[in-house]
């Protein structure tokens, strides 16, 4: 059975692994490849739609608490009129809350990533 060549990218190839009695060359490069298949089988492909579908999500955690905050600050500013408009004041609340999690949510997706890349490079 041919060798893999040197040429062939490192995460390609076969892992070295101690041979067994009785083991070929050929058993060891099925049993690599299938570990490798398994491996990638259990990890979550991020695609391009992946990707808009997280910027959806960051867009929706930031506008919906905006919203909500400026629906209750119109609601309070009809029942409770003041010097001081609620409407300004709980959407700037909102935004702020929104963007917060926005921020949560990008730093949870870093992490996560950052992880992955550290578990392939071993």
């Amino acid at each position: 059975m041919a060798e893999v060549p040197d040429s062939m990218p490192p995460d390609l190839k076969a892992p070295v692994t101690k041979s067994r009695p009785g083991e070929t060359a050929f058993i060891r490069q099925v049993g690599a490849k299938e570990t490798r298949k398994l491996k990638a089988q259990r990890k979550v492909m991020r695609t391009v739609w992946s990707g808009f579908g997280m910027f959806g999500l960051i867009g929706w955690s930031v506008v919906v608490p905006t919203l909500l905050g400026t629906m209750l600050g119109v609601w309070l500013d009809k029942r409770y009129p003041g010097v001081h408009s609620w409407t300004l004041t709980l959407l700037l609340a909102g935004l702020c809350i929104g963007c917060w999690n926005a921020w949560h949510w990008m730093t949870k997706e870093r992490k996560e990533m950052h992880a992955e890349l550290e578990e392939k490079d071993e």
